[in-house]
């Protein structure tokens, strides 16, 4: 046996019981003399100066704070650019293109945006949307590069910084969207991203320049771990019901037409070959079903996809109703969303952050009961608002709207928490990928769904209360622009007012019932040690003291 002396900081682990560790900590010499590390110092490989800092941050998290504006600038401008071609009901197609294809794909959001600010029609700007959301993705990497760059003990507050500052933007897009449509024309909302990007392009060049550890993988080997089988028959399952669904109540077809049936099948097949190509032949799924037969993977992922679907069908909607309902110019609808802006999104993700850091060192059982409380407001709320809009019809919208941004940023990080608590550490990067994958698509579905929606109410209510030999070209005009309701005499003006609400209020409606499948969601989320926690080191203990006992024994 070796005599060599040993302190607490060598390796336990000796080649040839030589005294020469196989593993040496950071700066402890070897037994030959020599000061050779063998593990660098992750802050080493990255370490720009304050300066260099300053440029990096500024370049990253303009892209970011762009792609956080331009959500909500959109969202207040559908109603104007559809009224604009004409083709009103073909509006939320803006915000479904745009995310289903930053569910899929990545950068070229630059070229999409300026090809927005240049569309001559409604289905080049929609095609313009599709372009600017393979580049969606893309920008939002920005928060994750930050992270090689900030030392481990300084990333909460700078993600922190990162979330406030995407908050932002998501807040002031509605308000700066609808004074910019209202001023310049709605072209402007997307051409004057142009020079932000573009300065944000040539700060990442030259100044961002990240070192990753060196892998014995080639470029060809990772290409090779993609899942692309995967993500094209998710594309084309989710578009194929997309698709469908648009053309019976964007176009008015019939269940029984042709193309909505073979569509609609299609999107059945390709669900069925997705979940076999994630389950049996993806190196490495985009969707892993071992983790979704787990409790709280599954539910984090049902939870974060109503979550989503209930949040975007809500930004995309307020804004139509407070033009179509309320009558309101593109300015007074975003200034009806000013206090978003200005107070709550401040509030909500700052404290979001902060509350979620407080559960470092807490129990989990926090962070699953105080998701519970927030989906369970969420479902009381979504209920009140219906009956507030009934009988205190002007604070209704805003009330929901605000309740709505506070309810949507919190559980956020808790359901992360939660998630991270409940799998190996192996399994965080695919477990964060399975979140924002129902996440997204979420989101897409929330838009496409809830426009259908509206659009198939709109119509037969329209159709109930317009007679007469024009009827079929007056409901047309009032589907493919808001604009026109205020020109329309009187009485149209009544029915159309009124039926949109209808047809706002069903989906508002089918919310609270989402909102409760959230809150049921939420409830079989398992309490688990957060990595880290004192109760991880205690569970740890106690399990070491179990096994000693059983040796021992």
């Amino acid at each position: 046996m070796s005599n060599t002396p040993v302190d607490e900081r060598q390796a336990l682990l000796t080649k040839n019981d030589g005294g020469t560790p196989i593993v040496q900590e950071y700066g402890t010499a070897s037994s030959s003399g020599t000061s050779t590390p063998s593990i660098v110092k992750p802050s080493a490989i990255n370490s720009p100066s304050g300066t260099d800092l300053l440029w990096i941050l500024g370049g990253l998290w303009s892209a970011v704070f762009l792609g956080a504006l331009d959500t909500t600038i959109v969202a207040t401008l559908v109603s104007p650019i559809g009224s604009y071609f004409q083709k009103s009901h073909q509006a939320s197609y803006l915000g479904t293109s745009y995310l289903l294809s930053v569910c899929c794909f990545t950068p070229l959001y630059g070229i999409g945006t300026l090809l927005c600010g240049i569309a001559t029609s409604m289905e080049f700007l929609i095609f313009a949307r599709a372009v600017a959301g393979m580049g969606g993705g893309g920008v939002m990497t920005g928060r994750i590069s930050v992270t090689d760059i900030i030392p481990l003990k300084q990333r909460g507050l700078y993600q922190g910084l990162a979330n406030i500052l995407f908050g932002l933007g998501s807040g002031i897009g509605g308000p700066v969207g609808g004074w910019i449509n209202d001023t310049f024309g709605w072209r402007t909302a997307f051409l004057i991203q142009i020079p932000i990007l573009v300065l944000s392009a040539i700060v990442i060049t030259f100044k961002v320049n990240i070192k990753l550890p060196e892998t014995k993988q080639t470029a060809r080997q990772k290409l090779a771990r993609i899942d692309y089988a995967g993500s094209f028959t998710l594309v084309v399952c989710v578009g194929s019901l997309l698709l469908g669904l648009s053309l019976k109540t964007g176009e008015d077809l019939k269940w029984s037409s042709p193309i909505v049936v073979s569509l609609l099948c299609l999107s059945a097949v390709f669900a069925v070959v997705f979940v076999l190509v994630e389950a049996k032949w993806a190196p490495e799924p985009v969707m892993p079903m071992r983790l979704l037969t787990m409790r709280t993977p599954f539910f984090v992922a049902v939870s974060n996809f109503c979550m989503s679907c209930y949040a975007f069908s809500m930004l995309y909607n307020v804004p139509l109703y407070f033009s179509a309902v309320r009558l309101n110019s593109a300015s007074e609808s975003g200034l009806h969303l000013l206090p978003n802006a200005v107070g709550l999104v401040l509030i909500a993700v700052s404290c979001g952050s902060v509350f979620a850091g407080w559960q470092d060192d807490a129990k989990n059982r926090k962070t699953v009961l105080v998701d519970d409380c927030f989906s369970s407001w969420s479902f009381v709320i979504s209920r009140l608002d219906l009956f507030l809009e009934r009988v205190y019809a002007p604070f209704a919208p805003l009330a929901r709207y605000c309740i709505w941004r506070v309810r949507h940023e919190f559980p956020h990080h808790f359901n992360s928490y939660a998630l991270i608590a409940s799998v190996d550490k192996k399994d965080y990067a695919v477990a964060t990928g399975i979140s924002y994958l129902f996440r997204t698509t979420g989101q897409v579905l929330g838009v496409s769904l809830s426009g259908a929606l509206v659009q198939a109410v709109l119509v037969s209510s329209l159709r109930k209360g317009i007679q007469g030999p024009d009827a079929e070209k007056i409901i047309q005009s009032i589907r493919h622009s808001t604009a026109i309701i205020p020109t329309l005499d009187p009485p149209l003006r009544v029915v159309a007012i009124q039926s949109y609400q209808r047809a706002l209020t069903t989906v508002f409606t089918c919310q609270v019932v989402l909102a409760f499948v959230l809150m049921l969601s939420c409830l079989p989320i398992e309490e688990n040690p957060l990595p880290g926690s004192h109760e991880e080191q205690e569970q740890q203990e106690r399990l070491r003291r179990e096994r000693n006992g059983r040796v021992a024994a």
